[in-house]
Formats: C-alpha cells, sequence, structure tokens
C-alpha cells in the first residue's frame, strides 16, 4: 500500500449540490492527478454553507472515500458564503509580531459578526504587490500595508471539522472557495500577471474574485445558484425538486406548450445572475478605476446553464473562458476519461484548488 506523502493533503469540495474529491501528487515530473470523484447530495442535506444533515453527508464522503480507496485521511476543504468574510484592508505598517496582537481591533471595525464569534486569519499582501506604480509609492510614503482578513462563523468552522471527525478524517486546513478557485486558476494559466475575475456559479452561490497580478483584490459571495432554476420551475409545473433538476439538465421531455415558460425561467434566472456579477464589477470599476478586466474565467456546476456564459460576454463585454483545473495536471488516460474530465472540470474547480494545498504552506 502507497503511503501518503506526509504533507499531502485530500481536496474536499463539499457543495451543497454534490461533494468532489481530488487527489494530486506532487512529483519530480510535475502534478500528476492521481483521483477525482464526485457523489451527490439530497438537495437540503446542506443549505447555503450550513450542513443540516451530519449523517447524511458523512456518509455520502465515506463512500466517496470507499469508491476510489483513499488512503490519506488528512484532508483540505474550504467553506464559503454569508459565514466568511474576505476583506483587504489598508492599514499602518507594523512588524508582524505587533499585527499579530492588533489584528483583532483592526478587524472589528469590518466584520459585521461578534468578533468572538468568528475564527480570524490574515496575509500580508504589501510585500507581494511591491512592483506598483506611483500609487504603490504614495501608499509606501503614507507607510500604510495592505492586508487580507478572512474571518469565519466558529459554528460554521466547527461544523466542518465536526464531520470530518465524524469521518474518521483530519481536518489539517479549512481553506475558503475563492482562494481554492484562485489556486486552481493560477495552476491552469502560464500567465496570472493580468487582472481577471473568477466566478464560481454553484447550486446556492455566486462566488466572485477579482485577482491582480495573483493577488486577490476583491471578493463577494452572493445566494445565487442553480436552485433558483429548479425552485422557479416546481413553482410554475407543480413538480418536486427531482423532477425540476431532471427537467432543467434536459432528462424530461418539455412538451410543446410549456417550452416558452421554461425558456423565460433560463432567461430570467441567467440575467439575475448576471446583473449580480455585473454590479460586482461595477463596484470593481469605480473602487479600482486603473483597473480592467482582462477576461472573466467561470466555473461551479452551474456556470453551463444555457445561455449564461453568451449573455455575460454579451452584458459585459469581456470574453468569458470556463476555467479547466485539470489542463497542467499529467493525466493517465487509462485511469480517467480525459471527455469525462473535461465535462467535470468546471464543477472541479474548488476541489482541485484545496488539493493543490500541502500541510504548513500558506
Amino acid at each position: 500500500m502507497a503511503v501518503p506523502k506526509k504533507n499531502q493533503l485530500v481536496g474536499l469540495d463539499i457543495g451543497s449540490y454534490s461533494i468532489k474529491l481530488v487527489e494530486i501528487d506532487n512529483s519530480k515530473k510535475g502534478m500528476i492527478l492521481k483521483n477525482f470523484g464526485t457523489i451527490g447530495l439530497p438537495h437540503d442535506a446542506i443549505v447555503e454553507g450550513s450542513i443540516k444533515e451530519m449523517e447524511v453527508v458523512s456518509s455520502a464522503i465515506k463512500n466517496l472515500y470507499k469508491n476510489l480507496k483513499v488512503k490519506n485521511k488528512n484532508v483540505v476543504t474550504s467553506i464559503s458564503g454569508y459565514s466568511v468574510i474576505v476583506k483587504k484592508i489598508s492599514i499602518e505598517k507594523r512588524k508582524e509580531s505587533e499585527l499579530e496582537s492588533s489584528i483583532q481591533e483592526e478587524a472589528e471595525q469590518y466584520i459585521p459578526f461578534d468578533i468572538n464569534d468568528v475564527n480570524l486569519d490574515y496575509e500580508i499582501l504589501s510585500e507581494r504587490a511591491g512592483e506598483g506604480g506611483e500609487e504603490q509609492a504614495e501608499e509606501m510614503e503614507k507607510d500604510l500595508m495592505d492586508v487580507m482578513l478572512v474571518a469565519a462563523k466558529k459554528d460554521i468552522v466547527d461544523d466542518y471539522v465536526s464531520l470530518l471527525q465524524l469521518t474518521g478524517l483530519n481536518p489539517a486546513i479549512l481553506d475558503v472557495d475563492a482562494f481554492a478557485l484562485q489556486n486552481a486558476f493560477e495552476s491552469s494559466q502560464e500567465d496570472i500577471s493580468g487582472c481577471y475575475a473568477l466566478v464560481n456559479l454553484g447550486a446556492e452561490e455566486l462566488g466572485i474574485n477579482a485577482i491582480k497580478g495573483g493577488v486577490s483584490i476583491f471578493t463577494r459571495d452572493s445566494s445565487y445558484g442553480g436552485y433558483q432554476i429548479n425552485e422557479a420551475i416546481m413553482s410554475k409545473f407543480d413538480v418536486s425538486y427531482e423532477d425540476a433538476e431532471k427537467m432543467k439538465l434536459g432528462g424530461t421531455k418539455i412538451e410543446a406548450k410549456n417550452r416558452a415558460d421554461m425558456e423565460e425561467i433560463f432567461t430570467s434566472v441567467v440575467s439575475g445572475w448576471v446583473n449580480e456579477i455585473k454590479r460586482a464589477l461595477d463596484f470593481l470599476a469605480t473602487t479600482y478605476p486603473d483597473e480592467h478586466i482582462e477576461k472573466i474565467f467561470v466555473s461551479g456546476g452551474s456556470c453551463r446553464i444555457p445561455g449564461f456564459q453568451k449573455y455575460l460576454e454579451l452584458e459585459t463585454d469581456i470574453a468569458v473562458e470556463e476555467l479547466n483545473p485539470f489542463v497542467n495536471l499529467q493525466i493517465n488516460e487509462k485511469v480517467f476519461d480525459p471527455k469525462y474530465l473535461s465535462y467535470m472540470a468546471p464543477q472541479a474547480a474548488v476541489a482541485v484548488g484545496l488539493a493543490l494545498r500541502s500541510i504548513g504552506d500558506k
């Protein structure tokens, strides 16, 4: 039995629609895809990032582990949504040791939760963004430093830790979807020096992360997602969630008289998503007037909803491309069907980004 490399982690993306698992071997020859699989969840097991059915989700993870014959118990998973706040702040320059003691006070101004109810983490960005132009020079004069602040509600963090422990796994790192996605994006691109928007559209969540030169400058999570289409179909045609899902995915033949209604549902939901993304990009444009988004990369299980990518491109006038997190991984085609991987690529982005993490990195 191959012993997992001591720093290697299993990426586990626990979504409300399905759980995705990725293992990557970091070898001398590069990164090799070792394992990939997914398992569906009942639609009310996880709602807006909070785990409602602990046993159900735990047994799904156990099944996924068993089906894929995964041995490594050290996992990295991520959270997102309203229970996580990611904010870039500028504060007076100070030594890291001083920052450690004062970050709590600094954070209180920016976090809408009681500071005692959250786990705080931060990363100093200034050093990395040192190549900036005049604006950066001015900032240096003012002696400011940029810090990425991450606050996650303790009860949600505890839930995910409990879930993994209940499943017999060791939660080594708890990440944030936006950063996992950024990892996947960076590993799939040859050049990341420009300014890009990453849009992750899942069943219940729309996540946006704008990055410039490899540093996140803006993130936002909204409660939009594929489930909105299901709900609209359920109310319009008086069907169950499961039947609505089949209709949404085209598995059920739609009668001619209902086609116009279906089209209207898709059009109105998709335009809601695009408007939300546009609002975020407009906010970005006013906050960073000198930045220009070169391309929007989309991922997530709902990013292939008919019309979405085309409409997003039309409305924003920015090129839209699907994020393929497998593109720079070495794939053994005897083990993985390339067609299946390219079909699953958008859904796998967060899981791949998580699997790229290792114990002790930052």
